[in-house]
């Protein structure tokens, strides 16, 4: 992932501020619908943890949803909720502390996220953290595999 973006600086969050709240909630065990660092969270949950520490209340309370509620239906419901409170970027230029959106199956919605963290060094891939269903919330390398499941990407606005 380039580090180029075109949205004014001034606009949105810095990245090492939201890579730090990020890496705050590692080791966080998964738990669906959840959102308490050390307790409990899901891909939604890490993502609303990380705005409640970042830029602060959340705009809107989450309605509760079922495990499969991306396959219930068309409609884009975490990007349309993104684009209403975060910056859209390309996903090729998305920076570090980037919000990413993937779909875990070609054509289905974008179901899942994660917080781009970039690279330990100029040879190493991008990482990013997320929270994974076996796993809790994990750092792990941007892989090929994930790469081509990004779909979306957004900053955090900037308080």
């Amino acid at each position: 992932m380039r580090a180029t973006v075109t949205t004014n600086p001034q606009s949105f969050a810095g990245p090492s501020i939201v890579i730090t709240a990020a890496r705050g909630w590692l080791g966080t065990p998964y738990h669906d619908q959840a959102s308490l660092k050390g307790v409990g969270c899901d891909c939604l949950g890490l993502a609303r943890g990380v705005w409640r520490e970042v830029v602060g209340e959340e705009p809107f309370p989450i309605p509760p949803y079922s495990r499969d509620w991306g396959e219930t239906g068309p409609r884009e419901v975490l990007v349309e909720g993104a684009r209403a409170m975060m910056i859209e970027v390309s996903p090729a230029d998305a920076p570090p502390g980037a919000l990413l959106l993937f779909r875990m199956m070609p054509r289905a919605i974008a179901k899942h996220v994660g917080i781009l963290t970039g690279r330990t060094s100029r040879t190493a891939p991008d990482r990013f953290i997320h929270a994974y269903e076996r796993l809790g919330v994990i750092e792990q390398p941007l892989t090929q595999a994930w790469r081509r499941r990004i779909a979306f990407a957004f900053l955090f606005p900037k308080t």
